[in-house]
This record gives structure tokens, sequence and C-alpha cells, in this order.
């Protein structure tokens, strides 16, 4: 019996190398663009692994859970680490990175999270990749929660290596991602006799094996299913045009922030954005803080068992990670749910949670003011 998922034409090498080149168009890059056959953690330790050195010194940017992941990676790699933390609940500035890398004119690259959606905030990667490249280091970013959500231009911006997954804000699966690395990065990870070598780690085996030899012939058998998706949310997203992509997720995040804010205008027992600013808060996912007297897994099991889904999709909500698990929640407003439908749901949800739970949450006005910002951001 035949079967659509199962009875597929080979993937031939000139279509692997066609989706390659439409995302190097929406990174808005020249350099050599590689798609993996993973989950985005793949060619993030793949990029650590291949550009850090025994005796080198790099600078973490940490702003959440990735960040923490990539100064484990790097210290393994034998690096010297200086991690520049900030508080989750705000971002990295420019002036900060700046002063680290003054303190440490040894540093050969900066690790940083474009926005990290565990957290909710996004860094000024615009205002910190020029610094790092007038350093002299390589600049590596993790882009997977803004890739499609906000503007990544990886040339303009200086950024060496950038790291994106399909399964956020492009709307598509988690075991495709991808990376983009400049010639700068090239020569870096060449002259490194630690680079990862014979392994499913190796940018410097893609490159031998496959860009180096004009993407003639694959160099293992792709994963098909994963490949044909990432190829849809691309169609997806060129037929809708990336300014509009951007745009929505922009207006989820506002139209998200400025409901759950009405929603207790008048209390102080209520939820409220997990970041404060709202330059610093990341488009993809918007995160809150539970009132101190609740516990956020709580809030979110109710609010999910208050919204009566009738087939829509789920509401994408979600308690924090870790040791935020109690007090912050997480709106995923991205890719499909980037939409004003699905932050009005998440926002009735939320007052009936709260108001199950004996705080006050005026419903009302949160789809006033969601109404409203989701109409300023997005026209």
């Amino acid at each position: 019996m035949s079967h659509p998922f199962l009875d597929l034409a080979p993937l031939t090498a000139e279509r692997f190398a066609s989706i390659e080149q439409r995302v190097a168009a929406l990174l808005h890059t020249d350099a050599d663009v590689l798609v993996m056959q993973g989950e985005a953690l793949l060619p993030l330790e793949g990029c650590i692994r291949s550009a850090a050195r025994p005796g080198s010194t790099a600078l973490n940017v940490v702003t959440g859970p990735y960040g923490q992941t990539f100064g484990g990676w790097l210290r393994d790699c034998g690096a010297t680490v200086v991690d520049l933390e900030v508080p989750y609940d705000t971002a990295a500035s420019a002036g900060l990175v700046a002063k680290a890398l003054a303190d440490h004119p040894e540093t050969g690259l900066v690790s940083l999270v474009h926005a990290e959606a565990a957290t909710g905030n996004t860094n000024p990667v615009a205002e910190i990749g020029p610094l790092v490249r007038e350093h002299g280091a390589l600049l590596m970013v993790d882009a997977v929660a803004s890739v499609a959500a906000e503007p990544l231009l990886t040339d303009a911006w200086g950024v060496d290596l950038c790291v994106v997954g399909a399964q956020k804000a492009m709307g598509g699966p988690a075991g495709v991602s991808a990376v983009s690395v400049s010639d700068r990065a090239w020569e870096r990870i060449r002259a490194n006799p630690q680079a990862p070598r014979r392994s499913y780690l190796s940018l410097l085996d893609w490159k031998e094996r496959w860009i180096d030899t004009g993407r003639t012939v694959l160099p293992h058998a792709p994963a098909q299913l994963e490949m044909l998706a990432l190829e849809a949310c691309i169609d997806r997203i060129e037929a809708d045009g990336l300014d509009t992509v951007v745009a929505r997720h922009r207006a989820a995040s506002a139209a998200t922030r400025a409901g759950v804010r009405a929603m207790n205008e008048q209390g102080d027992e209520g939820l409220r954005p997990y970041v404060g600013e709202d330059r610093e808060a990341a488009p993809a996912a918007t995160t809150l803080r539970a009132p101190a007297s609740a516990d956020a897994r709580a809030l979110v099991t109710t609010a999910l068992a208050a919204i009566d889904s009738d087939g829509a999709r789920p509401l994408p909500l979600a308690a924090g990670g870790g040791a935020l698990a109690r007090e912050m929640l997480r709106v995923n407003h991205y890719g499909p749910d980037a939409s004003l439908s699905t932050v009005l749901r998440c926002l009735d949800g939320l007052a009936a949670s709260l108001k199950a739970s004996g705080l006050p949450a005026d419903a009302g006005a949160a789809t006033t003011a969601a109404e409203t910002a989701w109409a300023v951001s997005a026209g």
C-alpha cells in the first residue's frame, strides 16, 4: 500500500542545494549555508567545537539557559570563558559587550543568543556585531528564535556563524536546522587543530565533501520529510513576504504585552511581562511573571483547561523551565500562532485561570488593549 509520507522520490543534491540557497536569502547572507539533519543544537555545538580551541578566550553572553549551555561547550574545548551575565528579565547591551572586549582584548570568539525564547528577551545583535568585528573576534549567533520573527541581517551585522532552526517563527519541523559560515570563520576553523573531523559535528567535513565539490553529491542520505517540510515553510514565508511575517510576530508580541498589562491595571496581584522593556522583548514568545501568590504551572494548567479548543490549535502556553517553572509562564506566539485570534484566546485563558485562583483579571480590557496594539503594530 502506498503512503504519501513513505513513498517519496529521492531528494536530489540539486534540490537540497536550492533549499540551502533559499535559507541564505532568508538570512540575508552571501556566506556558505549548510542545512543540517538535526535540531539546532547540532550546528550550535558544531560551531563552538569548530571555532574554539585550547588557550583561546571566548566572551559568552548569557541571557538565558542557552548561553549557559554554550559556556559549558566552550570550556570543554579548553577555552578560557568570560561569561557576561545579565538578568534574564532584560537584555545585553552593546556597552556591556564593548567593556568586556576592552577588559579582555585577547577575546577571539563571542557567543550570543539573538532571542531567548525561554526567557523572552532579545539582544541587539545589530549593535553588538560591528563591535565584535572591529575587535577582530568571530561572532556566533543563535538565531533559532529570531529568524522570521524579527530582522536578521547576518552579513550587514557582521555575524560569522549564524544558526537557525525551522521550528519556531518559520513554522516548520524541529528536526532540521542550518548554519551560515563566513570566510573569516572558515579560516579560523581550518586553523584549529581541535576542530571536529570525521564527526557529525564537523563543519569542515561538510565543506570539503559538499561545498568544495560543487554541491553535486550529498555526503549522506538526506532526511527527506524534514527537508520537504523546511522547503514548504520557506514557500509559505516567501508567499506571505518576510516583512509581513516579521510584522505579524511583532504585532503578536505587542498585543500580548498590552493585553496582559490591561488585564490587571487596577491591581498589583496579576500577571505582568517578565521582560519589562518592550524594546528588549522577543517577538516570538512573551514571558510573563506569575503573581507571588500563584504557581505558574498551575495557572497554565487551568488556562489550558478553561479554553475549550473545539478542534482549534491548543493554546501555546507553557510554564518556565528549571528554576523559573514556578514564577514564569510563556506565550509561544510564533509560526502559525503569530495571530491575533491566538493571542486573544491565550488572554482569555489566562484571565479565566487568574479568576479561578481568586485573583483579579479583566478579560474585556485585555481584549480591547490587545486588539488596539495589534492594529497599531501590524499597520
